[in-house]
């Protein structure tokens, strides 16, 4: 048999568990020779195919994955699949447990919802396009998958190249549109960037360790100063994850992504990221302060200036895109607390800032697909994605508009809802932090709390304009009465979406304490005395969030029973008297965000297209006006782009086509290396 599967565990020993594991090991390879046949298989058929494969890939990954999150004192499970070419381990422990879980339901979710979004494409695309994309997408999955369970350097480098070239022709669906082709290319190019500092890392540790893997890094980090490499892998994964200034691909990528895959792609892709800072930090064992205060700061400034460059967008995938950064930097918050926590040896700060940021990845891998699934919604049945042009989007498509709302009180943080408690956490661990250490770190500490805060009140007002905008009020543009809700099919996934993020609400303590477990595994803590004085607080949460919502559905249920033999009657919106106004006299969002633009007009630069009224035009003909915000680090890194281009045009001369020209570089090239040999610097 070319493929021997070898299964070792440190679990206790039975047989019907090792025989159920050993099974799994001796089809794991099978959904990678299964998806090929997506390529040939039968339109009318291709989607359900590709949805049981897709099963298939969560329900073998998951097995396991259970298994080492809800028992990870007993160790990492160990598959060794091997042939003629060597074995290889894929390892899955209780840290790549929890996210190859999250990664599995998003991926499943947005595979359902991508039955009913890509629908209309059926006619403009051929059957060879929807079925490369329905094999990227499963191949996204794979890689992601085995970006988790992977430790060598070149298997897991390999693997992160295949997440990168899979995403990319994800991203490259509409490729006839020049745009969307430009913005493929610049994220792959970005990905290779990464890539690229990744593997100098490995590199590096392997020259002085002889091996390249993830482990070798205890060796190293055993002999050698921990930051410089850990701030080369903290830049190699930050550009997947998006930390700002790294974050240039991701406002452009999800917009011309399909909303499906812009759900996967921030939902979970990103955080592919934030694993691999993580799974570093297991391994490091000193200048745990500096790099803490490197991660506290730089997540700090990327969710300021994520949501902040959220508020004044107008593209609504664009906004939520600029929300996914907000989200990377309260989740680097909690990650660099904990961080700070193992320098100062104070194991409450390590647990709630770990366990906030890994609790906050769950809740940004619900809420934020369900918002990308609603927005889809909105662009299939509108055909747009400016806020502007859109309007009462609610009387057409109400459930989609609850299902918005739902997310949108999530990511802002708001009770009773999941995005809270991972907050709280954070919130709790900070308060704690201005206790421990010197008035320095206090400070720092008083400092990230206030810009958390600030965080959370801008993505307040970041959400009442685009909810307000979008869905409240009257269409702005021409009515079509062909608008309707979206198919059950796209709204079941969003409907799961919003259960789950109800019970993290609820009843939280089901969700934080396998994560409580999974830090305590990954930094040696002891996990008992924590969630000791965890459990009280955070059940008294739950339940006021349940009385709340309890109460909610008592007024609605009070509401329908005295209004049900009441028929209902539309008119405009109240306008305060003034009754002669129309639809574009309501506010947009550009005059929403128009006070706040102005005040963050330094850091948020914007560019106005308008032709002034000149004075000798008595008649003045019909004008337009629009702004559009500039991201001031893209803009950078365009004029470093423009640089590079104008440099390699101006070396492309030497191109002449002269035979004789090519004969003479080539001779001045030995005559350089003969220089260098006899003055002994080669």
């Amino acid at each position: 048999m070319f493929i021997n599967s070898i299964f070792q565990s440190t679990l206790p020993s039975s047989k019907g568990f090792t025989l159920q594991v050993l099974m799994e090991s001796y089809t794991i390879l099978a959904p990678v020779i299964l998806s090929f046949f997506i390529l040939v298989m039968p339109s009318r058929i291709r989607y359900y195919y590709t949805l049981c494969l897709t099963i298939i890939i969560a329900l073998i990954t998951a097995i396991p994955a259970f298994n080492a999150l809800l028992n990870p004192v007993n160790g990492p499970l160990i598959f060794f699949i091997g042939g003629a070419i060597g074995t290889l381990p894929f390892i899955v422990d209780s840290l790549s447990g929890f996210f190859i879980l999250v990664t599995n339901f998003a991926v499943l979710a947005g595979m359902v919802y991508s039955q009913g979004y890509l629908k209309p494409y059926r006619e403009s695309k051929s059957p060879a396009q929807l079925a490369l994309h329905n094999f990227s997408f499963v191949w996204l999955h794979i890689s992601m998958l085995a970006v988790l369970m992977l430790r060598d350097g070149l298997p897991f480098l390999i693997a992160w190249e295949l997440m990168a070239v899979s995403s990319f022709m994800l991203v490259l669906f509409e490729a006839e549109k020049r745009k969307t082709l430009k913005t493929a290319v610049n994220y792959l190019i970005q990905m290779h960037v990464g890539l690229f500092l990744l593997v100098i890392a490995f590199l590096l540790c392997e020259a002085e360790t002889g091996q390249m893997s993830f482990d070798s890094l205890r060796s190293y980090f055993s002999s050698h100063s921990n930051f410089p490499l850990f701030l080369l892998f903290f830049a190699g994964f930050g550009i997947k994850a998006g930390f700002i200034p790294l974050h240039t691909w991701l406002p452009e990528a999800h917009p011309a992504a399909p909303s499906h895959v812009s759900g996967v792609m921030s939902g979970v892709m990103i955080k592919m990221g934030i694993y691999g800072i993580v799974r570093v930090l297991t391994y490091t064992q000193s200048d745990f302060l500096t790099i803490g205060l490197t991660i506290i700061v730089v997540s700090s400034i990327t969710g300021l200036l994520g949501v902040m460059m959220a508020i004044v967008q107008h593209d609504l995938k664009k906004l939520l895109a600029y929300h996914s950064i907000e989200n990377i930097g309260i989740i680097g918050i909690g990650i660099g607390l904990g961080t700070i926590g193992l320098g100062l040896h104070q194991p409450v700060l390590v647990f709630l800032g770990f366990t906030g940021g890994l609790l906050h990845v769950l809740n940004h891998s619900l809420f934020k697909p369900l918002l990308f699934f609603s927005a889809g919604s909105v662009y299939q049945a509108y055909h747009t994605r400016n806020i502007e042009q859109l309007g009462g989007v609610i009387h057409k498509m109400p459930q989609t508009a609850g299902l918005f709302l739902l997310g949108a009180l999530s990511i802002c943080g708001l009770p009773p809802f999941n995005g809270f408690i991972s907050e709280l956490l954070i919130y709790v661990g900070l308060i704690k932090g201005l206790s421990v250490g010197n008035v320095y770190q206090s400070i720092t500490f008083l400092l990230i709390l206030i810009s958390l805060a600030l965080i959370g009140g801008l993505a307040i007002l970041c959400f009442t304009k685009a909810f307000g905008v979008v869905f409240l009020g009257t269409n702005r543009s021409t009515p079509n009465p062909e608008v309707r809700e979206a198919e059950k099919g796209m709204l079941i996934p969003q409907y799961a979406i919003g259960i789950l993020i109800i019970l993290i609400g609820v009843v939280p303590m089901v969700f934080i304490s396998p994560i409580v477990a999974v830090v305590s595994k990954m930094f040696n803590l002891g996990p008992t005395v924590f969630l000791d004085s965890l459990f009280p607080v955070f059940t008294q949460v739950g339940i006021m969030g349940l009385i709340l919502i309890g109460l909610i559905v008592v007024v609605l249920f009070i509401r329908h029973g005295i209004l049900r033999k009441r028929e209902n009657q539309y008119g405009p919106t109240w306008g305060c008297g003034y009754t002669a106004g129309t639809s574009r006299q309501q506010y947009t969002a550009t005059a929403y965000a128009a006070t706040f633009a102005e005040l963050a007009h330094p850091i948020l630069p914007e560019q106005q297209e308008y032709e002034a009224i000149q004075e000798e035009e008595i008649f003045p003909k019909n004008r337009s006006f629009s702004q559009n915000p500039i991201d001031v680090f893209k803009s950078a890194l365009n004029k470093i782009i423009d640089l590079i281009m104008i440099l390699l045009k101006k070396i492309a001369r030497l191109q002449t086509g002269n035979i004789q020209h090519y004969i003479l570089y080539a001779f001045v090239f030995i005559l350089i290396i003969f220089v260098l040999l006899y003055l002994h610097i080669l």
